[in-house]
């Protein structure tokens, strides 16, 4: 397992432990070898980290309906090999249907998160997040449900939350749910909400945790910039 501990990068600090590690234990201490673990040092949260949190949640939500979908898992395989290369997402995916088989104590996991990994980082998740739920063309009510169980638990506004559920819509009502202001703001109160959430959303607050997920946080940022232009041609903003 070599390939994957290059893959996990800066070692394991937080998810060694608690739910999280409990839930990739057989992973953990009978196969992978060669992977940097500081169970002590959970003050920094790595790459590592933020990938077996995500794939956790990854693994609850397609699970919520009951069924696993094609749609999902390419959604999932794409991703993975988007973000991690081929060889390291052939063995997350081995890890995540090792996880469709578990029971996976959804609160938990998203308390352990919250503790140790900063808000943007949250954000980023919870877009994953929704565009997994969404791959199959089709929200479920059970997957809206649990989403919002995760939202909370997570700490999201639920502004925030909203924000990024209409990423995955197009109509000029979720534009403004994007930028978090009704559509009967002024021009001077969108500005100033575009620009704070220019800084909320920016790829840089998601650099930390390497090259591979700032390129994820960069779907977020077009999505909030894309939703300021159509407001502001709509609006004929100069």
């Amino acid at each position: 397992m070599g390939k994957f501990a290059k893959w996990i990068g800066g070692g394991l600090g937080f998810a060694f432990l608690g739910p999280i590690g409990g839930l990739f234990g057989f992973f953990l201490g009978s196969v992978v070898d060669g992977i940097e673990t500081s169970p002590n040092r959970l003050g920094t949260t790595t790459s590592g980290d933020y990938a077996m949190s995500l794939l956790v949640l990854m693994a609850a939500l397609m699970k919520a309906d009951g069924k696993v979908v094609k749609a999902e898992l390419d959604y999932v395989k794409k991703f993975l090999i988007h973000s991690f290369g081929a060889d390291g997402a052939q063995e997350a995916l081995q890890m995540l249907r090792d996880l469709l088989k578990q029971e996976i104590p959804v609160e938990a996991v998203c308390d352990q998160i919250s503790a140790h990994v900063d808000y943007s980082s949250r954000l980023q998740l919870m877009h994953f997040l929704y565009g997994l739920a969404n791959s199959d063309g089709h929200l479920d009510v059970a997957e809206e449900r649990l989403l919002e169980l995760i939202s909370i638990k997570l700490g999201l506004t639920t502004k925030d939350k909203e924000s990024i559920r209409s990423m995955f819509k197009n109509t000029f009502e979720d534009y403004y749910k994007i930028l978090e202001v009704d559509s009967t703001a002024t021009n001077d109160e969108l500005k100033k909400s575009y620009r704070s959430m220019a800084m909320k959303y920016h790829p840089d607050k998601v650099a930390y945790l390497g090259e591979d997920m700032k390129k994820g946080a960069n779907e977020k940022f077009q999505k909030l910039n894309e939703a300021y232009e159509k407001i502001k041609k709509e609006r004929g903003i100069v």
